[in-house]
């Protein structure tokens, strides 16, 4: 994975408090505003891990209903329109049609309990 570059202090938006999303649950974030794709955050293992929700094979959004993004073991990321299965950790596919690519990950930082992410996070490509 490329190393990732902190933007300067005021180009953060904030997402959530961390203690708003349950240990071994995930919840989905709408897009910041037009052009841009949304996200959401999976919080495992002390750890949160964000990405964009969109899935690396059809563009689509990945749960199937407000915030159901996990297998019901909660042990994985699954889309819900095809069913691939991703790693928590990375994003990398574990399994369906995309196998080996990857969801966007997105920096994080993690201020007085509050996530915030970059603010241009999501920004879908021009064209």
């Amino acid at each position: 994975m490329e190393d990732l570059i902190p933007p300067p202090p005021e180009a953060w938006r904030r997402l959530c408090r961390i203690d708003e999303i349950p240990e071994d649950a995930a919840r989905g974030f709408p897009p910041a505003a037009p052009g841009f794709a949304g996200l959401f955050a999976v919080r495992r293992g002390g750890e949160v891990h964000v990405y964009v929700n969109s899935c690396p094979h059809l563009g689509v959004s990945l749960e199937w209903t407000t915030d159901r993004f996990l297998s019901a073991d909660r042990a994985h990321i699954v889309c819900g329109t095809h069913g691939a299965t991703f790693r928590i950790a990375d994003g990398v596919c574990l399994r369906g049609p995309c196998y080996g690519a990857a969801l966007t990950p997105v920096l994080i930082e993690i201020n007085d309990g509050t996530i915030r992410v970059p603010a241009d996070s999501g920004r879908r490509p021009a064209g």
